[in-house]
Order: C-alpha cells, then structure tokens, then sequence
C-alpha cells in the first residue's frame, strides 16, 4: 500500500487528542515559556558536540596508549549517539528552534555521523511517526528477513534465537548506514514518489548522501591512519567500537519503545483502513521507561519519553517530562492507556521478550 491509500478512523476517540491538544497549548502559554529549546538545550548542545568531537581530538593529536585510544573511542561512540538523540533528533522534527534555518543546520547533524538527512526524515518523520507500527507502512519495524519485529512478518528458523543475536545487529546500525542502507532507502524512496515529502529531486539528494559520507569517511575513518600516534590496528579496531557502540545505544533506545508486548501492530484492511484514530494509535504502539530518571532521560534526549514524543514531535524534548502528567490523566480520563515501564532495565526486558515470543510464535506475542 501506498501513503495515499492508508488512513485512520475518525469515528475511535478522535476527541482524545483535540483535548490534549488544547491542554498542552495551555500549559505553554500559562507558564508564558516557548515549546523550542532554551539554555539549558543549547548548553547540552554544546556538551554533546565535544563529547563528540574532543575524544577524536585527543585520539589524533594526544594519546597513543592503546586502552587510553579505545577508551577515547567508545566515549566518541556515546557522544555521536548522544549527538544524534539530543541534538539531530529535535531539529529534524522542526523541534530545536521557530528559526527553520536553525533546525536545517542541526538537522543536517546526521550527515556529520555518517547518515541522511533526508532519507531519516522520510523514514522517521514521514513514514514511522505518521503510521507508528503499522504493518508494511513503518520501516522500522522491517528489518527484512534477519530480525522479525511484527507478528504480520513471515517467521523463520533462525528467529527462535533472536532475542540473543539482535543486539550483534543493532551494533552494526551506523555501519549499515554509512554502507549500503541510505543508498537502498534514496532508490526506495524515489520508486515510492516519497521525495516529493522532502521537496528534493533524486539526484540533488544523492549527491548530497555521496559528498556527505565521502568528508565523513575521509575525516573519521581515514585521516586517523595518517595522523593518530597510536598503531593502525587499534584505529581499525576503535572505529568499529565507536560505530558498534551508537548502534547499540542508539537501538537501546530506540527498539523498546515500540516493540514490546503491549503493542498491537495493526493492520490496514483491504481498503487501506486502521481502526484507529492516529493519536491513539501512538498509546498503544508506544511506550515511555525510566521516567525519574533524571540524568539517564537528560543524555536520551528525552526519547524515554516516546508518548510524549510521537504526540508531539514538535515540541522540544526538554519540556516531555513536564507536559507527561497531562498526557498520562488525559489518556486515563478517555480510558485509554499510557505505558511506561519504570526503569531502562525493564524496558529492555521487555523488549527482549518480545523479541522471543515474535521468534517462536506466530501470532500476537504479547499473549505469550
């Protein structure tokens, strides 16, 4: 099906989010504060950038010891995941600023680590927010034939030990990225008439992918060979590090929020229908972990917050925690759910469960 043909009811709880909706809007204006960023977002800006950045510094100017370099590596890893969570996440929802040049230059963030701009906002905003969980809508529940995330998708053999190889995968994200998936989804996208989402021809925003991943690649993978101190087989090593470490914290993130056993994974009818209105779709295909956790939710982005998010992902992920009571009480008042597993822990638990049960089962896992 195409994104023309499938659509929500409007006939189930379509008052839910007009409701919610005018809460919010009150909250703002009571408390006389903008939804964009504030300091306390640029500050972390800043923070996430040279978390980023200063390691590679010192890898290629500083030290040679080998564990210092590794180390120096892995902490590259979480500062160009952190960068992507907190700072490329917001701007490419039009979240970070009113200024949309502002948001274009954060935004364009992604393509400093390796991916798309385009093809993320085509996938993330497009596709994955507006049909969340969705059966052959949501990319990212289609991992293709390795990793089953739906109970709609064809189960294999190898499924049934998912829940321990996945997390290899999911290391390999930002490789796969850099490699072979921006190029795969920008011919996709184009079959798809998707572009047009984007208001770019194919060839402008292929040129921009192949330019983008040539400086990167030649600044992140190639210039430490040259310049490090340290030997060229722990340069070989530490970029597989840094890369397997934002995968793998990226997907952390990421993965538990929509696969996990309260979700329903609905599917359209013939005529391209979901029985459902588009907010509440995202309650129960979504949910929130580690709530008080202040400093876990800080480095996130806020993404511990998904309800909060994929209700309204134009609105700066510093503000998810306060508005989270209005959504919860909203949502309960329309007797309608809000999950939220209380540490990070549970919520990769949970994930890995349902990972399991998609393995061994081929009907709805969360009954398992």
């Amino acid at each position: 099906m195409s994104i023309k043909t499938v659509t929500f009811s409007k006939e189930h709880n379509q008052e839910f989010y007009k409701e919610l909706r005018k809460r919010v809007n009150a909250y703002f204006k009571e408390k006389n504060i903008s939804r964009y960023a504030n300091v306390n977002m640029v500050l972390k800006t800043i923070f996430m950038i040279a978390l980023y950045l200063v390691p590679f510094i010192l890898i290629l100017t500083v030290f040679s010891h080998p564990l210092i370099v590794l180390l120096l590596w892995v902490l590259m890893g979480f500062g160009m995941a952190g960068v992507g969570l907190s700072i490329m996440h917001d701007a490419n929802h039009g979240a970070y600023s009113k200024r949309p040049w502002v948001n274009k230059m954060f935004g364009y963030f992604i393509n400093a680590v390796g991916g798309s701009d385009v093809n993320w906002r085509i996938q993330h905003n497009v596709l994955h927010h507006t049909y969340t969980n969705v059966h052959g809508m949501d990319e990212d529940i289609d991992a293709g034939a390795i990793l089953r995330f739906s109970p709609h998708q064809k189960r294999r053999p190898l499924h049934k030990f998912q829940h321990f190889y996945a997390w290899f995968f999911y290391g390999l994200m930002t490789i796969a990225w850099f490699l072979v998936k921006d190029y795969k989804q920008i011919a996709r996208y184009k079959k798809m008439g998707l572009m047009s989402t984007q208001g770019l021809s194919f060839r402008k925003a292929l040129t921009i992918i192949i330019v983008s991943k040539i400086i990167y690649g030649s600044i992140f993978f190639v210039l430490p060979f040259f310049v490090a101190p340290s030997a060229w087989y722990i340069t070989v090593i530490g970029i597989i590090l840094m890369q397997f470490t934002t995968g793998l914290t990226l997907a952390a993130i990421f993965q538990p929020a929509h696969v996990v056993p309260t979700s329903d994974f609905p599917m359209p009818d013939e005529s391209g229908n979901v029985q459902a209105d588009w907010a509440v779709n995202q309650l129960y295909n979504t949910a929130n972990f580690a709530p008080k956790a202040k400093l876990f939710s800080w480095y996130v982005g806020g993404l511990n917050y998904q309800v909060e998010h994929h209700l309204f992902p134009n609105i700066c992920h510093i503000h998810y925690s306060k508005i989270s009571k209005i959504v919860r009480d909203t949502a309960f008042e329309y007797n309608l759910p809000y999950y939220s597993y209380k540490t990070f822990f549970q919520a990769l638990k949970e994930h890995t469960k349902m990972l399991r049960n998609l393995g061994r089962y081929d009907d709805a896992p969360g009954l398992h």
